[in-house]
């Protein structure tokens, strides 16, 4: 069996997170949703499991709390998609399902396309695409874009 991961987010109301991420284009899971938590498939080995706040806290330890709605940003969880359209695509579907853009749609560099959104609890999801020939070191985008450094 392939390693599985699960991101865990807390939130205070399950039913506008979960009106964000099935926007997003995730599919819920209902065996591990119920009225405490949502689980959302990104892929066969990434999930993300929603929990309201009450239940995120039970799995915290030595007196930690939730971190929602605080101009602190714990984690940066990204995404990288199949197409630079999918990336634009996507961020706008946040907005739709009650997200906000936290940085819109750039090109960093030649080969790379990025973005981030905040669900309705303030995580941020970076979204991104990358030319593949970028990602494997010796391919030409590779090589193009050492040479611009």
């Amino acid at each position: 069996m392939q390693p599985m991961m699960f991101i865990n987010v807390p939130t205070r109301d399950l039913s506008a997170a979960d009106s964000f991420y099935g926007a997003l284009g995730f599919e819920k899971n209902p065996v591990f949703s119920n009225e405490e938590a949502s689980c959302w498939k990104i892929s066969e080995t990434l999930f993300v499991m929603v929990l309201h706040e009450e239940f995120y806290s039970s799995f915290l330890r030595d007196g930690d709390t939730p971190n929602l709605r605080s101009q602190q940003i714990g984690s940066l969880h990204a995404l990288m998609l199949g197409s630079a359209e999918e990336v634009e695509e996507m961020a706008q579907r946040a907005v739709k399902g009650g997200g906000s853009i936290y940085r819109p749609v750039e090109q960093p560099m030649e080969g790379m396309v990025d973005a981030a959104v905040k669900d309705p609890d303030g995580h941020v999801w970076e979204l991104g695409w990358m030319d593949p020939d970028l990602a494997q070191p010796g391919g030409d985008a590779h090589t193009d874009a050492q040479a611009g450094e």
